[in-house]
C-alpha cells in the first residue's frame, strides 16, 4: 500500500563520499514508499548522486569539515531535493556542454547535464551554491507543436 502523507525531512551530511550512499539509502526507499516506478527512482537517484558530488567536490572541495544541507519531499506525485553546499558557488551557463568539440573528451560538465535530463526541474540560486530539483510521477502532456500554414 502506498503511503499518502509525504515525506519531508532536513539533514546535514559532512563532505565525505560516504555521505552520498547514505543520503540515498534515506530518499529512494521512500519513493519506493510512494509507488514510484524503477525509471523514477532510478532517474533521482542518478540526479541525486551527481548533485551530491557536485556539492561536496566542488563546492566544499572534499572537506570532512564543511557540510552540505539536504531537503527532501516526497509525495504521491512528486519528490523534491535541494541541497546547499558552503562553497562559493558557480554560474551554471559557464559550464560547457559536454557533448560538443573538445568537451567530449573532458570529465567535467557531465552530471549537471545528466541532473537536467533525469529530472524535470532543476534550478540554482543565485550565488549558485544550491540546487532545487524536481521529478514528477506523472509527466504534464507536451503542448501540442503548432501546425505550419501551407502556402
Amino acid at each position: 500500500m502506498a503511503s499518502r502523507a509525504p515525506t519531508k525531512h532536513s539533514m546535514a551530511i559532512a563532505s565525505t563520499p560516504f555521505a552520498i550512499a547514505e543520503v540515498c539509502g534515506w530518499i529512494l526507499p521512500k519513493l519506493k514508499a510512494h509507488n514510484f516506478d524503477e525509471e523514477d527512482i532510478f532517474a533521482v537517484h542518478l540526479a541525486l548522486e551527481e548533485a551530491l558530488i557536485n556539492a561536496i567536490k566542488h563546492g566544499n572541495k572534499w572537506d570532512p569539515d564543511k557540510e552540505v544541507k539536504v531537503d527532501y519531499s516526497v509525495s504521491a506525485d512528486k519528490v523534491e531535493i535541494s541541497m546547499t553546499d558552503e562553497g562559493r558557488g558557480f554560474n551554471p551557463e559557464t559550464v560547457p556542454d559536454p557533448r560538443l568539440g573538445e568537451n567530449l573528451y573532458k570529465n567535467e560538465g557531465r552530471g549537471i547535464l545528466l541532473m537536467q535530463s533525469y529530472m524535470d526541474l532543476v534550478e540554482y540560486n543565485k550565488s549558485g551554491n544550491r540546487v532545487h530539483m524536481v521529478r514528477y510521477k506523472e509527466k504534464p502532456p507536451l503542448p501540442e507543436p503548432r501546425k505550419r500554414a501551407q502556402a
